[in-house]
């Protein structure tokens, strides 16, 4: 024992910490857990409090730092070792998710086993036991404060086996690797929507929160955009989707809502830019055998001749040798029904001899949108529709005003601001609402 590391009578408190260190560091599969901020602040934690100076400084400072990442992650440790356990992104919790259990290597089942019972260890190491150990080292008269919330749910999924409740959490892999089986790890575990970014995932924290419910209008669009979205999920052979159609009529919210409606049952959107749609084969194969399903969104689409982007596009949609992959499809929206930009000078002449073939090509540039299974259309809201937007929104906002007061302001505000369109009559909603709020029902700015 290192004697001058710890010279005080304090032993058996510095015996615990040198068994969780070497623990934290034994770890074969689930290092991952470990790496995030809360658990280096643990790890620094261990090592100041067996190291500590002689009047504690040292110690007291990364039990600060400890206790501000607890609070800037809303989490207990024990919140937070779970969660990272559940999201880990490892070989087990990657091979889990295409084999039986019964199939899985037995060396892998073993290692994981290990580093569950490595894992609970840390996991009853627990902020009050630190808090009391700090008190040891930095000679205070009372422990520091202990940060504490009431438990939370980790995942809406809960927890497998409830993990934390098990005498020994070795006994829980099987039903780890049933859960991963069932939600994923990685990214695709934490988050719901992505963007896809310079060859990476990248998680949203703060998805758009349109609900299918305040989309009004559209209603057959919606209901074969729905349709679409269930055989998805219950792994069926569902379209790819184009939405086309007048600018502001909503084909990007309801692309947006289905998120909201369906995370529950392991939806998840991936938004891809046009400048890296040629990336889009790749996606694809990356999301192969990944249990959640995955709706690609891209939106405002339009391409200039000879564009990589639609070469990629037409393979995902058209497919190649490889097996399209169940769990995937895209969902692309657009101003314009024809997705190449045609010019009169496009079109062959009899003087034309580049290309014997000339109106073939014209045609396959015209005929790129039919590749997409379904096409649905969204057509200009004339008068009564855009009304029948207004007063749907009023009342899910609270708008109390009356109906012709509503009626003239909202006409008013068409004519004024961006036409007839569900975008101008959120965006007259919302103008309204900010204005009775702050101003009162006397107040006729618009």
């Amino acid at each position: 024992m290192d004697n001058q590391a710890m010279p005080t009578a304090h032993t058996s408190s510095y015996i615990k910490v040198q068994f969780l260190q070497r623990q934290a560091a034994s770890l074969l599969l689930y290092q991952s857990v470990l790496q995030g901020k809360v658990a280096i602040a643990f790890l620094e934690l261990l090592q100041a409090i067996r190291y500590t100076d002689a009047d504690g400084r040292d110690c007291l400072k990364a039990y600060g730092s400890y206790f501000q990442a607890l609070a800037a992650s809303n989490q207990t440790w024990e919140e937070y070792l779970i969660s990272q356990i559940l999201i880990a992104d490892n070989p087990f919790s990657k091979l889990a998710q295409q084999r039986k259990f019964a199939d899985l290597p037995p060396a892998l089942v073993a290692a994981t086993q290990n580093d569950l019972q490595i894992l609970q260890s840390l996991y009853e190491c627990n902020s009050a036991i630190l808090s009391e150990w700090v008190q040891i080292a930095a000679h205070l008269p009372v422990s520091p404060v202990v940060w504490y919330q009431e438990p939370q749910k980790v995942f809406d999924q809960g927890l497998p086996a409830s993990l934390p409740q098990l005498t020994t959490w070795a006994d829980a892999v099987e039903d780890l690797a049933a859960y991963y089986q069932q939600y994923g790890t990685g990214l695709f575990a934490e988050y719901s929507a992505f963007r896809w970014q310079a060859g990476e995932f990248v998680g949203i924290r703060y998805a758009d929160t349109v609900k299918l419910s305040t989309l009004v209008g559209y209603e057959w669009q919606k209901d074969t955009l729905l349709k679409n979205t269930e055989f998805l999920l219950s792994g069926e052979s569902a379209l790819h989707v184009l939405l086309y159609g007048s600018r502001g009529s909503g084909k990007s919210s309801l692309i947006k809502a289905l998120l909201n409606e369906y995370r529950h049952r392991n939806l998840r959107l991936i938004e891809v830019a046009k400048s890296e749609l040629q990336d889009l084969p790749k996606i694809v194969e990356y999301l192969r055998g990944v249990p959640q399903k995955f709706v690609i969104f891209v939106d405002d689409l339009a391409f200039e001749e000879d564009d990589d982007a639609f070469k990629a596009l037409k393979v995902v949609l058209e497919g190649s040798l490889t097996a399209r992959p169940q769990n995937t499809v895209v969902y692309a929206t657009s101003n314009r029904r024809h997705l190449i930009r045609e010019y009169f000078s496009d079109r062959p002449t009899p003087k034309d001899h580049e290309e014997v073939h000339a109106w073939d090509t014209m045609q396959e540039k015209l005929s790129f949108s039919d590749r997409f299974g379904l096409t649905l259309t969204f057509e200009a809201a004339d008068q009564k529709t855009y009304l029948q937007i207004v007063q749907h929104l009023a009342a899910k906002t609270g708008i109390n005003i009356t109906p012709s007061d509503l009626e003239y302001q909202a006409l008013q505000w068409a004519t004024r601001h961006n036409g007839r369109s569900g975008r101008t009559a959120r965006q007259f909603i919302d103008f309204l609402k900010a204005e009775l709020a702050v101003f009162g029902e006397n107040n006729n700015s618009l």
